[in-house]
């Protein structure tokens, strides 16, 4: 097996860096792009969280409600 001189591996060295370079400058592109979309579903998980909030009252209310009607038509029919 033929051995490199230190030239020739500083070459080798500096070609595997600027690949490893490359790739991480691709990956490191997309970042804006992720983190503007990650606000974005920030954002619409406050409003869904904030969402929920009402729709548990109003689960509330109409359950309530129910156990009115209920006892209303069971006084009724006590009475008919």
């Amino acid at each position: 097996m033929q051995s490199l001189s230190d030239d020739e591996r500083k070459l080798v060295l500096g070609e595997v860096l600027a690949d490893e370079l490359r790739v991480t400058r691709e990956y490191v592109k997309d970042i804006p792009a992720i983190k503007h979309r990650l606000t974005n579903v920030e954002t619409d998980v406050h409003e869904l969280k904030s969402d929920m909030k009402v729709v548990k009252v109003a689960i509330s209310d109409l359950g309530r409600q129910l156990h009115q009607v209920d006892r209303r038509v069971a006084r009724l029919e006590a009475t008919a």
